[in-house]
C-alpha cells in the first residue's frame, strides 16, 4: 500500500523500520523457486532473492545497533559470561613462513593433557573463537589460527587446501605438539570445517578427532558451476573511520542472529587502518583464487562429529541426507535448530555444550 517509488533504498529514522521490497519477474511464477525475506546477521538488513539456481542479495541501508568508537560501550548488553570469555587473554604468536607470515593465539591451560586446533571460516579470523574457547574444557589448551590471507596473517598470491594444512602443520611444530604424546583435536567452522575434515582424511596419524560446523559436504553430482559464492564481489574499499566500515559489517550467507553483541566484537577485529583509510582484514582476492574441495571424499579414521545449524542457508535437505548417508559410519550428526550457518555466534553455549560432551567421551576411549 505504500506510495513510495520502487527500485530505491531508504534510510530508516531511528527507532523505526521499513521494508519496501518491490521484485518484478520476467518469467512466469512457475519458474520462480522461492523468494524469502530476512534480517541479515551484521549490522545491515538483506534481501535475498532465490531465482532457479540462483541467489541475490541486495543489502538496506540501516543499522540494528548503535555503533560507537568504543567497543567496550558497544558491549555492555553483552551476558556476564560472554564479558568474562573475551577477557581472557590468549598468548599472541606469529610465524615467519617461507609462503607468508602466520598469525595465531593460544590459550594455554596448565592441566591441560591435550591440544583443539579452532580453524575459523573464510574472510574470518582467529577472534572469532574468543568467546568460545575460554568455554571448552580445561583438559585442553587452545590453539586459533589465521588461515593465510585472513585476519592478521600475511596474504599470497594464491590460496587452496594444501597450503593451508601446511600453515596449521608448521603452527603445530611451532608450538611442539606433534609427536609428544598429546592428542590433538580439529574444530572448524565453515571453511574451518572443510580445513579440518581435509587435514583428518590426509594425515590420520596426527588427530584424534575432528568436529565439522555446519560445513557442506556435496554430493559427487553437485553442479559446481551453479554454486553461488557468498564473497565480496568488488575490490576492496577503504572507509574514512572505524564507525562508518564497522557499519557495513555483516555476515555471508545473510540470516538472522540474535546476539548483536558478539557481532560487534568480531566486526571491532575484522578492520584495521591503513594510509589510504580503514578496510576489511581478509585478501579480497581470496574468494576468486581460493581452490575448493570440488567432490573431495573425507576419510575419516579418528572420530568425527558434524554439527549443523537447523535454519542454515548452506545445508539444504538434500545435502544433509547426502550426509548422514555417506557417513553414516564414520560421523556422528547434530542439529542445532535455533541456529543458522553461523552456530558459534547463533548458539555458542549450546554448541560448547556439544564440543565439550563429544570430547569427553572421545578422551575415555
Amino acid at each position: 500500500g505504500s506510495n513510495l517509488p520502487p527500485g530505491k533504498t531508504y534510510k530508516l529514522p531511528k527507532g523505526g523500520l521499513l521494508l519496501l521490497l518491490t521484485i518484478n519477474i520476467s518469467k512466469s511464477p512457475s519458474s520462480l523457486s522461492r523468494i524469502k525475506i530476512t534480517v541479515a546477521a551484521g549490522l545491515m538488513g538483506v534481501v535475498i532473492i532465490y531465482f532457479n539456481s540462483m541467489v541475490f542479495y541486495y543489502p538496506l541501508e540501516y543499522s540494528l545497533m548503535e555503533i560507537t568508537d568504543l567497543l567496550a560501550t558497544d558491549l555492555k548488553d553483552a551476558p556476564d559470561w560472554f564479558h568474562s570469555a573475551v577477557s581472557q587473554t590468549p598468548r599472541k604468536e606469529n610465524l615467519q613462513h617461507q609462503l607468508g607470515d602466520l598469525a595465531y593465539q593460544v590459550w594455554d591451560r596448565s592441566n591441560a593433557k591435550d591440544i583443539i586446533v579452532l580453524i575459523h571460516g573464510t574472510g574470518a579470523h582467529k577472534k572469532w573463537w574468543d568467546p568460545i574457547a575460554p568455554l571448552i574444557s580445561e583438559n585442553f589448551s587452545i590453539i586459533a589460527p589465521d588461515l593465510p590471507g585472513m585476519g592478521e596473517s600475511e596474504h599470497r598470491q594464491e590460496y587452496n587446501f594444501e597450503d593451508f594444512s601446511t600453515a596449521l602443520v608448521a603452527i603445530m611444530h611451532r608450538e611442539q605438539i606433534v609427536n609428544n604424546r598429546q592428542k590433538i583435536y580439529l574444530i572448524g567452522h565453515s571453511l574451518g570445517g572443510h580445513v579440518a575434515g581435509f587435514m583428518a582424511s590426509e594425515y590420520p596419524e596426527l588427530f584424534h578427532g575432528v568436529v565439522m560446523i555446519d560445513s557442506p559436504i556435496r554430493p559427487p553430482t553437485y553442479d559446481y558451476d551453479k554454486h553461488q559464492s557468498t564473497g565480496p564481489l568488488r575490490r576492496i574499499k577503504y572507509y574514512p573511520d572505524k564507525v562508518s566500515i564497522i557499519k557495513r559489517f555483516r555476515l555471508m550467507p545473510p540470516q538472522d542472529c540474535e546476539n548483536p553483541w558478539y557481532l560487534r566484537y568480531i566486526a571491532e577485529h575484522s578492520v584495521f587502518n591503513v594510509k589510504e583509510g580503514w578496510r576489511w582484514r581478509f585478501d579480497d582476492k581470496l574468494f576468486a583464487t581460493l581452490r575448493r574441495l570440488h567432490n573431495y571424499e573425507f576419510k575419516f579414521q579418528c572420530p568425527a562429529l558434524f554439527i549443523a545449524g537447523g535454519k542454515s542457508l548452506l545445508l539444504e535437505s538434500k545435502i544433509m541426507k547426502y550426509i548422514r548417508e555417506a557417513f553414516k559410519d564414520s560421523m556422528a550428526i547434530e542439529v542445532i535448530e535455533s541456529a543458522a550457518h553461523h552456530v558459534p555466534l547463533d548458539s555458542p553455549l549450546k554448541l560448547v555444550s556439544l564440543i565439550n560432551n563429544y570430547l569427553q567421551e572421545w578422551e575415555e576411549k
